[in-house]
Protein backbone atom coordinates (compact mmCIF):
# COMPACT_ATOMS: atom_id res chain seq x y z
CA UNK A 1 0.00 0.00 0.00
CA UNK A 2 0.83 3.43 -0.53
CA UNK A 3 1.27 5.76 1.76
CA UNK A 4 0.38 9.38 1.16
CA UNK A 5 2.17 10.95 3.81
CA UNK A 6 4.93 13.62 4.10
CA UNK A 7 6.21 14.16 7.46
CA UNK A 8 8.84 17.17 8.49
CA UNK A 9 10.75 16.90 11.23
CA UNK A 10 13.26 18.99 13.64
CA UNK A 11 15.65 17.59 15.53
CA UNK A 12 18.00 19.97 17.77
CA UNK A 13 21.48 18.38 19.04
CA UNK A 14 23.01 20.56 21.73
CA UNK A 15 26.47 20.10 22.10
CA UNK A 16 26.79 19.46 25.75
CA UNK A 17 24.46 16.26 25.32
CA UNK A 18 27.30 13.84 24.76
CA UNK A 19 30.85 13.41 27.15
CA UNK A 20 31.80 11.31 23.95
CA UNK A 21 35.07 12.17 22.67
CA UNK A 22 34.84 11.11 19.10
CA UNK A 23 31.46 12.70 18.71
CA UNK A 24 31.22 15.69 15.88
CA UNK A 25 31.60 18.74 16.75
CA UNK A 26 28.27 20.90 16.35
CA UNK A 27 30.14 23.39 14.15
CA UNK A 28 30.81 20.65 12.07
CA UNK A 29 26.76 20.20 10.89
CA UNK A 30 26.81 20.57 7.27
CA UNK A 31 29.66 18.56 6.51
CA UNK A 32 28.37 15.24 9.02
CA UNK A 33 24.84 16.05 7.08
CA UNK A 34 26.30 15.14 3.26
CA UNK A 35 28.07 12.76 5.19
CA UNK A 36 24.92 10.86 6.24
CA UNK A 37 22.33 11.87 3.77
CA UNK A 38 20.15 8.54 3.94
CA UNK A 39 19.47 7.77 6.99
CA UNK A 40 19.33 3.74 6.20
CA UNK A 41 15.92 4.34 6.51
CA UNK A 42 14.10 4.17 3.00
CA UNK A 43 12.77 7.54 1.81
CA UNK A 44 14.36 9.34 4.45
CA UNK A 45 16.56 12.25 3.77
CA UNK A 46 18.44 14.96 6.06
CA UNK A 47 17.17 18.45 3.95
CA UNK A 48 19.16 21.04 5.85
CA UNK A 49 21.89 21.35 8.67
CA UNK A 50 22.63 24.12 10.41
CA UNK A 51 25.19 25.46 13.47
CA UNK A 52 22.70 27.77 15.40
CA UNK A 53 24.95 29.64 18.03
CA UNK A 54 24.09 30.02 21.73
CA UNK A 55 21.72 32.35 22.58
CA UNK A 56 20.59 33.27 18.80
CA UNK A 57 17.43 31.70 18.63
CA UNK A 58 14.53 33.11 20.41
CA UNK A 59 10.84 31.04 20.19
CA UNK A 60 8.17 32.82 22.45
CA UNK A 61 10.91 34.84 24.60
CA UNK A 62 13.03 31.33 24.99
CA UNK A 63 16.08 31.49 23.71
CA UNK A 64 18.76 28.31 22.87
CA UNK A 65 20.88 27.74 26.08
CA UNK A 66 23.40 25.85 24.38
CA UNK A 67 24.92 25.96 20.67
CA UNK A 68 23.05 23.28 18.79
CA UNK A 69 22.72 21.43 15.23
CA UNK A 70 19.18 22.08 13.55
CA UNK A 71 18.78 19.42 11.05
CA UNK A 72 15.27 19.45 8.68
CA UNK A 73 14.38 15.73 8.16
CA UNK A 74 12.08 14.96 5.40
CA UNK A 75 10.16 11.39 5.50
CA UNK A 76 8.54 10.71 2.24
CA UNK A 77 7.45 7.36 2.29
CA UNK A 78 6.77 6.56 5.84
CA UNK A 79 7.03 3.44 7.66
CA UNK A 80 6.39 2.16 10.83
CA UNK A 81 17.78 6.90 22.14
CA UNK A 82 16.17 9.58 20.50
CA UNK A 83 16.78 11.45 24.17
CA UNK A 84 13.45 13.77 24.01
CA UNK A 85 10.70 13.84 21.63
CA UNK A 86 7.71 16.52 21.14
CA UNK A 87 3.92 16.10 20.39
CA UNK A 88 1.40 18.56 18.74
CA UNK A 89 -1.49 20.71 19.97
CA UNK A 90 -4.87 20.85 18.66
CA UNK A 91 -4.57 19.86 14.92
CA UNK A 92 -1.08 20.34 14.49
CA UNK A 93 0.54 20.82 11.17
CA UNK A 94 3.53 22.52 12.73
CA UNK A 95 6.61 21.59 15.04
CA UNK A 96 6.34 22.73 18.26
CA UNK A 97 9.47 24.88 18.46
CA UNK A 98 9.23 26.45 21.38
CA UNK A 99 8.89 22.75 22.98
CA UNK A 100 11.95 21.53 21.50
CA UNK A 101 13.62 24.83 22.48
CA UNK A 102 12.59 23.90 26.29
CA UNK A 103 13.58 20.79 26.65
CA UNK A 104 17.41 21.35 24.64
CA UNK A 105 17.90 23.91 27.12
CA UNK A 106 17.29 20.88 28.87
CA UNK A 107 20.17 18.79 27.60
CA UNK A 108 18.32 16.86 25.78
CA UNK A 109 18.33 15.90 21.74
CA UNK A 110 15.30 16.61 21.11
CA UNK A 111 12.83 16.05 17.78
CA UNK A 112 9.19 17.00 17.24
CA UNK A 113 7.24 16.70 13.85
CA UNK A 114 4.07 18.38 12.06
CA UNK A 115 1.95 15.38 12.32
CA UNK A 116 1.77 14.31 8.93
CA UNK A 117 0.11 17.44 7.31
CA UNK A 118 0.82 20.66 6.99
CA UNK A 119 -1.26 23.71 8.69
CA UNK A 120 -0.41 25.88 5.83
CA UNK A 121 -2.59 23.51 3.38
CA UNK A 122 -5.08 23.11 6.40
CA UNK A 123 -6.46 26.42 7.53
CA UNK A 124 -3.58 27.37 9.08
CA UNK A 125 -3.88 24.66 11.11
CA UNK A 126 -7.41 25.88 12.78
CA UNK A 127 -10.64 24.48 12.14
CA UNK A 128 -13.72 26.11 11.33
CA UNK A 129 -17.63 25.21 9.81
CA UNK A 130 -17.39 25.02 6.36
CA UNK A 131 -14.12 24.82 5.65
CA UNK A 132 -12.53 21.87 3.63
CA UNK A 133 -9.20 20.66 5.59
CA UNK A 134 -7.69 18.23 3.37
CA UNK A 135 -5.52 16.15 5.67
CA UNK A 136 -9.30 14.69 7.18
CA UNK A 137 -10.15 13.22 3.62
CA UNK A 138 -6.84 11.22 3.83
CA UNK A 139 -6.52 7.97 5.89
CA UNK A 140 -3.42 7.59 5.90
CA UNK A 141 -2.87 11.41 7.29
CA UNK A 142 -5.32 10.91 9.24
CA UNK A 143 -3.95 8.02 11.03
CA UNK A 144 -0.23 10.00 11.10
CA UNK A 145 -2.26 12.68 12.81
CA UNK A 146 -2.25 11.31 16.59
CA UNK A 147 -2.17 7.05 15.82
CA UNK A 148 1.64 7.18 14.04
CA UNK A 149 3.51 10.29 13.14
CA UNK A 150 5.63 10.38 16.52
CA UNK A 151 6.85 6.28 15.65
CA UNK A 152 7.35 7.35 11.69
CA UNK A 153 9.91 10.17 12.62
CA UNK A 154 11.56 7.98 16.02
CA UNK A 155 13.58 5.65 14.85
CA UNK A 156 15.23 8.19 11.78
CA UNK A 157 15.74 10.97 14.31
CA UNK A 158 17.38 8.24 17.18
CA UNK A 159 18.96 7.39 13.88
CA UNK A 160 21.08 10.87 13.41
CA UNK A 161 21.51 10.99 16.54
CA UNK A 162 23.74 7.91 17.52
CA UNK A 163 25.29 9.01 14.17
CA UNK A 164 26.04 12.40 15.14
CA UNK A 165 27.30 10.92 19.15
CA UNK A 166 28.75 7.84 17.90
CA UNK A 167 26.31 6.56 20.74
CA UNK A 168 23.11 5.41 21.32
CA UNK A 169 20.96 7.68 23.49
CA UNK A 170 20.79 5.24 27.29
CA UNK A 171 17.09 6.38 27.48
CA UNK A 172 14.23 7.86 25.05
CA UNK A 173 11.39 9.93 26.51
CA UNK A 174 8.46 11.11 24.97
CA UNK A 175 6.74 14.31 26.24
CA UNK A 176 3.26 16.20 24.60
CA UNK A 177 0.30 17.77 25.50
CA UNK A 178 -3.28 18.40 24.38
CA UNK A 179 -2.86 16.56 20.93
CA UNK A 180 0.39 15.81 22.12
CA UNK A 181 -1.27 13.88 25.04
CA UNK A 182 -3.41 11.88 23.05
CA UNK A 183 -0.44 11.01 20.65
CA UNK A 184 1.45 9.77 24.19
CA UNK A 185 -1.41 7.37 24.62
CA UNK A 186 -1.25 6.11 20.83
CA UNK A 187 2.64 5.51 21.73
CA UNK A 188 1.83 3.84 24.93
CA UNK A 189 -1.02 1.29 23.23
CA UNK A 190 0.68 1.21 19.24
CA UNK A 191 4.19 1.67 19.41
CA UNK A 192 5.56 0.63 23.16
CA UNK A 193 8.84 -0.32 22.39
CA UNK A 194 9.73 3.53 21.21
CA UNK A 195 10.05 5.01 24.80
CA UNK A 196 11.71 4.72 28.52
CA UNK A 197 9.28 7.24 29.62
CA UNK A 198 5.83 8.98 28.28
CA UNK A 199 4.58 12.27 29.72
CA UNK A 200 0.55 12.67 28.34
CA UNK A 201 -0.64 15.95 29.85
CA UNK A 202 -4.12 17.26 29.18
CA UNK A 203 -5.05 14.24 26.26
CA UNK A 204 -7.60 15.20 23.46
CA UNK A 205 -9.22 12.66 22.46
CA UNK A 206 -11.10 14.58 19.66
CA UNK A 207 -13.30 12.46 17.74
CA UNK A 208 -16.60 13.67 20.09
CA UNK A 209 -14.98 16.29 22.47
CA UNK A 210 -17.24 17.87 25.54
CA UNK A 211 -18.77 20.50 22.91
CA UNK A 212 -19.88 17.95 20.82
CA UNK A 213 -21.60 19.88 18.64
CA UNK A 214 -23.18 21.44 21.94
CA UNK A 215 -24.24 24.87 20.60
CA UNK A 216 -25.44 27.51 23.24
CA UNK A 217 -26.47 31.05 20.97
CA UNK A 218 -26.42 34.70 22.99
CA UNK A 219 -30.30 33.85 24.16
CA UNK A 220 -31.90 32.70 27.50
CA UNK A 221 -29.23 29.65 27.88
CA UNK A 222 -26.51 31.57 27.54
CA UNK A 223 -23.66 32.10 30.47
CA UNK A 224 -21.92 35.22 30.18
CA UNK A 225 -18.41 35.63 32.09
CA UNK A 226 -19.77 37.67 34.92
CA UNK A 227 -21.79 34.76 35.50
CA UNK A 228 -19.45 32.27 35.42
CA UNK A 229 -17.43 34.46 37.59
CA UNK A 230 -20.28 34.31 39.62
CA UNK A 231 -20.67 30.68 39.71
CA UNK A 232 -17.16 29.82 40.84
CA UNK A 233 -16.91 32.81 43.04
CA UNK A 234 -19.87 30.62 45.12
CA UNK A 235 -18.58 27.71 44.65
CA UNK A 236 -15.15 28.64 46.38
CA UNK A 237 -17.03 30.87 49.23
CA UNK A 238 -18.19 27.43 50.28
CA UNK A 239 -15.24 25.34 49.54
CA UNK A 240 -11.91 26.62 49.28
CA UNK A 241 -10.46 26.23 52.92
CA UNK A 242 -11.71 22.18 52.99
CA UNK A 243 -7.67 21.17 51.81
CA UNK A 244 -6.54 23.61 55.02
CA UNK A 245 -5.78 27.05 53.21
CA UNK A 246 -7.80 29.59 51.51
CA UNK A 247 -6.06 30.55 48.49
CA UNK A 248 -8.64 30.79 45.75
CA UNK A 249 -8.08 27.10 44.18
CA UNK A 250 -10.17 23.64 45.38
CA UNK A 251 -7.76 21.30 45.88
CA UNK A 252 -10.10 18.33 45.27
CA UNK A 253 -13.70 19.33 43.52
CA UNK A 254 -15.19 16.04 44.26
CA UNK A 255 -15.42 16.54 47.56
CA UNK A 256 -17.37 19.98 47.10
CA UNK A 257 -21.38 19.29 47.59
CA UNK A 258 -22.18 22.07 45.56
CA UNK A 259 -26.15 23.05 44.01
CA UNK A 260 -26.05 25.17 41.19
CA UNK A 261 -29.77 25.71 42.20
CA UNK A 262 -28.88 27.54 44.91
CA UNK A 263 -28.13 30.76 42.84
CA UNK A 264 -31.46 30.31 40.91
CA UNK A 265 -33.11 33.86 40.27
CA UNK A 266 -36.18 34.73 42.32
CA UNK A 267 -39.37 34.80 40.32
CA UNK A 268 -38.84 38.83 40.48
CA UNK A 269 -35.44 39.08 39.66
CA UNK A 270 -34.73 38.85 35.85
CA UNK A 271 -31.21 39.79 33.93
CA UNK A 272 -29.47 40.14 37.04
CA UNK A 273 -25.69 39.42 37.28
CA UNK A 274 -26.54 37.78 40.86
CA UNK A 275 -28.39 34.78 40.64
CA UNK A 276 -29.28 32.57 37.49
CA UNK A 277 -32.56 32.05 35.61
CA UNK A 278 -34.05 28.69 34.91
CA UNK A 279 -33.02 28.67 31.43
CA UNK A 280 -28.70 29.37 32.71
CA UNK A 281 -29.42 26.71 35.24
CA UNK A 282 -30.51 24.37 32.88
CA UNK A 283 -27.13 25.17 30.78
CA UNK A 284 -24.59 25.01 34.07
CA UNK A 285 -26.24 21.54 34.62
CA UNK A 286 -25.87 20.09 30.93
CA UNK A 287 -22.32 21.17 31.54
CA UNK A 288 -21.76 19.97 34.80
CA UNK A 289 -23.41 16.24 33.62
CA UNK A 290 -21.82 15.87 30.28
CA UNK A 291 -22.89 14.70 26.81
CA UNK A 292 -25.52 11.12 27.10
CA UNK A 293 -26.82 8.56 24.51
CA UNK A 294 -30.32 9.49 23.61
CA UNK A 295 -30.97 6.14 23.68
CA UNK A 296 -29.70 4.89 27.31
CA UNK A 297 -29.36 8.12 28.90
CA UNK A 298 -25.29 6.56 29.71
CA UNK A 299 -22.83 9.02 29.60
CA UNK A 300 -20.54 9.47 26.76
CA UNK A 301 -17.96 12.07 28.14
CA UNK A 302 -18.13 13.14 31.57
CA UNK A 303 -19.12 16.31 32.45
CA UNK A 304 -17.07 19.23 33.82
CA UNK A 305 -16.19 19.80 37.61
CA UNK A 306 -17.65 22.69 40.16
CA UNK A 307 -14.51 25.16 40.37
CA UNK A 308 -14.12 25.33 36.31
CA UNK A 309 -16.73 26.99 35.51
CA UNK A 310 -14.85 30.70 34.91
CA UNK A 311 -13.27 28.76 32.26
CA UNK A 312 -16.46 27.53 30.20
CA UNK A 313 -16.90 30.10 27.91
CA UNK A 314 -15.63 27.87 25.20
CA UNK A 315 -17.69 25.15 26.26
CA UNK A 316 -20.70 27.42 24.52
CA UNK A 317 -19.53 27.22 21.08
CA UNK A 318 -16.53 28.27 19.85
CA UNK A 319 -14.45 24.87 20.48
CA UNK A 320 -17.22 22.92 18.67
CA UNK A 321 -16.63 25.44 15.53
CA UNK A 322 -12.72 24.73 15.72
CA UNK A 323 -12.62 21.11 16.67
CA UNK A 324 -16.06 19.07 16.90
CA UNK A 325 -17.82 20.35 13.67
CA UNK A 326 -14.48 20.53 11.09
CA UNK A 327 -14.46 16.71 12.27
CA UNK A 328 -18.00 15.96 11.52
CA UNK A 329 -18.15 18.46 8.02
CA UNK A 330 -14.96 16.56 7.22
CA UNK A 331 -14.56 12.86 8.43
CA UNK A 332 -17.71 11.71 8.94
CA UNK A 333 -20.82 13.10 7.12
CA UNK A 334 -17.74 14.63 3.77
CA UNK A 335 -20.47 17.94 3.89
CA UNK A 336 -19.13 21.02 4.68
CA UNK A 337 -22.58 22.14 4.93
CA UNK A 338 -23.97 19.60 8.01
CA UNK A 339 -25.98 21.58 10.29
CA UNK A 340 -24.11 20.23 13.69
CA UNK A 341 -27.43 20.34 15.61
CA UNK A 342 -28.66 18.08 13.82
CA UNK A 343 -26.59 15.47 15.51
CA UNK A 344 -27.90 12.46 16.51
CA UNK A 345 -26.90 11.63 20.41
CA UNK A 346 -27.69 8.16 19.12
CA UNK A 347 -26.76 6.53 15.78
CA UNK A 348 -24.82 9.23 15.19
CA UNK A 349 -22.39 8.32 17.97
CA UNK A 350 -22.14 4.99 16.75
CA UNK A 351 -20.94 6.02 13.19
CA UNK A 352 -18.55 8.78 15.18
CA UNK A 353 -16.81 5.66 16.81
CA UNK A 354 -16.85 3.27 13.76
CA UNK A 355 -15.63 5.96 10.99
CA UNK A 356 -13.51 8.56 12.95
CA UNK A 357 -12.67 7.06 16.50
CA UNK A 358 -11.00 4.05 14.71
CA UNK A 359 -8.58 6.29 13.06
CA UNK A 360 -7.59 8.63 15.88
CA UNK A 361 -8.74 6.95 19.04
CA UNK A 362 -6.06 5.54 21.27
CA UNK A 363 -8.19 4.86 24.81
CA UNK A 364 -7.82 0.89 25.82
CA UNK A 365 -7.30 0.12 28.83
CA UNK A 366 -4.36 -2.89 27.50
CA UNK A 367 -1.54 -1.41 28.03
CA UNK A 368 0.33 -4.69 28.70
CA UNK A 369 2.88 -4.42 26.29
CA UNK A 370 3.97 -1.38 27.54
CA UNK A 371 4.27 -2.39 30.95
CA UNK A 372 6.08 -5.52 29.60
CA UNK A 373 8.91 -3.30 28.58
CA UNK A 374 9.11 -1.71 32.10
CA UNK A 375 8.75 1.71 30.38
CA UNK A 376 6.57 4.04 32.90
CA UNK A 377 3.78 6.91 32.16
CA UNK A 378 3.34 10.14 34.05
CA UNK A 379 -0.18 11.72 32.80
CA UNK A 380 -1.83 15.38 34.25
CA UNK A 381 -4.77 17.08 33.63
CA UNK A 382 -5.78 20.65 35.11
CA UNK A 383 -8.91 20.72 36.86
CA UNK A 384 -9.90 23.53 35.09
CA UNK A 385 -8.80 23.02 31.79
CA UNK A 386 -11.27 25.11 29.44
CA UNK A 387 -10.98 21.65 26.86
CA UNK A 388 -11.19 18.75 28.65
CA UNK A 389 -13.53 17.24 31.18
CA UNK A 390 -11.02 17.04 34.35
CA UNK A 391 -12.48 13.48 35.39
CA UNK A 392 -12.07 11.54 32.25
CA UNK A 393 -8.66 11.45 33.33
CA UNK A 394 -9.43 9.70 36.62
CA UNK A 395 -12.34 7.89 34.87
CA UNK A 396 -9.50 6.51 32.14
CA UNK A 397 -6.69 5.48 34.89
CA UNK A 398 -9.91 3.70 36.97
CA UNK A 399 -10.47 1.37 33.30
CA UNK A 400 -6.57 0.62 33.41
CA UNK A 401 -6.79 -0.76 36.85
CA UNK A 402 -9.71 -2.84 36.51
CA UNK A 403 -8.12 -4.21 33.56
CA UNK A 404 -4.75 -5.29 35.23
CA UNK A 405 -6.48 -6.03 38.49
CA UNK A 406 -5.45 -3.63 40.80
CA UNK A 407 -2.83 -0.64 41.58
CA UNK A 408 -0.82 0.16 38.47
CA UNK A 409 1.29 2.39 40.30
CA UNK A 410 4.36 1.33 39.75
CA UNK A 411 4.23 2.05 35.93
CA UNK A 412 1.60 4.52 35.41
CA UNK A 413 0.56 8.02 37.62
CA UNK A 414 -1.85 10.40 37.04
CA UNK A 415 -1.39 14.03 38.99
CA UNK A 416 -4.39 16.54 39.01
CA UNK A 417 -3.81 19.98 39.05
CA UNK A 418 -5.87 22.27 41.17
CA UNK A 419 -6.52 25.56 38.88
CA UNK A 420 -4.68 24.24 36.48
CA UNK A 421 -5.54 24.89 32.66
CA UNK A 422 -5.05 23.51 29.28
CA UNK A 423 -1.22 22.54 29.33
CA UNK A 424 -0.44 25.96 31.74
CA UNK A 425 -2.01 28.03 33.96
CA UNK A 426 -6.16 28.36 33.43
CA UNK A 427 -6.63 32.05 32.49
CA UNK A 428 -8.72 33.06 35.48
CA UNK A 429 -6.34 31.01 38.01
CA UNK A 430 -3.04 33.41 37.99
CA UNK A 431 -1.98 32.67 41.35
CA UNK A 432 -1.72 28.85 40.03
CA UNK A 433 2.09 27.44 39.05
CA UNK A 434 1.24 27.01 35.41
CA UNK A 435 4.94 25.06 34.57
CA UNK A 436 4.38 21.56 35.90
CA UNK A 437 7.46 19.50 35.79
CA UNK A 438 5.87 16.04 34.81
CA UNK A 439 9.07 15.59 32.67
CA UNK A 440 11.35 15.81 35.41
CA UNK A 441 9.65 13.11 37.09
CA UNK A 442 9.69 10.66 34.69
CA UNK A 443 13.21 10.72 34.02
CA UNK A 444 13.96 10.19 37.80
CA UNK A 445 11.62 7.78 37.72
CA UNK A 446 12.76 5.60 34.80
CA UNK A 447 16.88 6.56 35.57
CA UNK A 448 16.24 6.08 39.41
CA UNK A 449 13.25 3.32 39.43
CA UNK A 450 11.92 5.64 42.33
CA UNK A 451 8.05 6.26 41.06
CA UNK A 452 7.46 10.47 41.72
CA UNK A 453 5.69 10.78 45.20
CA UNK A 454 5.13 14.29 44.26
CA UNK A 455 5.67 16.94 40.94
CA UNK A 456 6.55 20.22 41.36
CA UNK A 457 4.45 23.23 39.78
CA UNK A 458 6.35 26.48 39.68
CA UNK A 459 5.91 29.84 37.70
CA UNK A 460 2.57 31.21 38.13
CA UNK A 461 0.90 33.67 35.48
CA UNK A 462 0.77 36.59 38.99
CA UNK A 463 4.51 37.95 38.21
CA UNK A 464 4.08 39.19 42.03
CA UNK A 465 3.67 34.96 42.97
CA UNK A 466 6.66 34.41 40.83
CA UNK A 467 8.52 32.63 43.64
CA UNK A 468 5.01 30.68 44.32
CA UNK A 469 5.53 26.33 43.95
CA UNK A 470 2.81 23.89 44.69
CA UNK A 471 2.42 20.47 45.25
CA UNK A 472 1.10 17.90 43.01
CA UNK A 473 -0.11 14.45 44.11
CA UNK A 474 -0.32 11.20 42.39
CA UNK A 475 -4.19 10.29 42.46
CA UNK A 476 -6.39 9.54 44.56
CA UNK A 477 -3.91 11.69 47.13
CA UNK A 478 -4.12 15.56 47.46
CA UNK A 479 -1.99 18.31 48.61
CA UNK A 480 -3.05 18.98 52.70
CA UNK A 481 -1.52 21.66 54.09
CA UNK A 482 0.42 21.53 57.29
CA UNK A 483 1.18 25.06 58.42
CA UNK A 484 4.31 27.19 56.97
CA UNK A 485 4.24 29.06 53.94
CA UNK A 486 0.98 28.53 52.19
CA UNK A 487 3.19 29.25 48.51
CA UNK A 488 5.50 26.93 49.25
CA UNK A 489 5.29 23.51 48.42
CA UNK A 490 7.16 22.04 51.21
CA UNK A 491 4.43 23.30 53.38
CA UNK A 492 1.79 20.63 51.56
CA UNK A 493 2.03 16.79 52.06
CA UNK A 494 0.16 14.26 49.57
CA UNK A 495 -2.75 12.43 51.61
CA UNK A 496 -5.39 9.93 51.05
Amino acid sequence: MRLEVMLGCLLAVPIHASKCASSWKVEDCSEFASSFQKIGHAGVTILNSSYIPEKSVNISGTLNAVPLVRSIVLLLAVGAALTNAIGNGGMAGTIAESDVIRNLNKGFAVAGGDSGHLATLNNGGNGAPGVYLPYMHNKDQVKAWIHDSIAFFTPAARKITTEFYRKAPKHSYYEGCSTGGAQGFALAQFHPNLFDGIVAGCPVWPDITPDGPRLFQNGSNFLPQTILDLITQTVLEKCDTIDGVKDGVLENPLLCDFDITSLKCSSSETNSSTCLTPAQISTAQKIYAGPVDSRSNISLYPGFSVGSETEWLFQEGHLAEVFSIPILQNMLFNDLSYDASTFNWGTDVDAVDMRVGTLIDEISPDLSALKATGAKIVMFQGWSDPYNAATWPIKHLGQIEDFFGGDVGDWFRLFMIPGGGHCGSASNYPQVPGTWHALDAVVQWVETGQPPAAILGTDPADKELKEKTSKLCPWPQTAKFHGGDPNDWNSYECEN
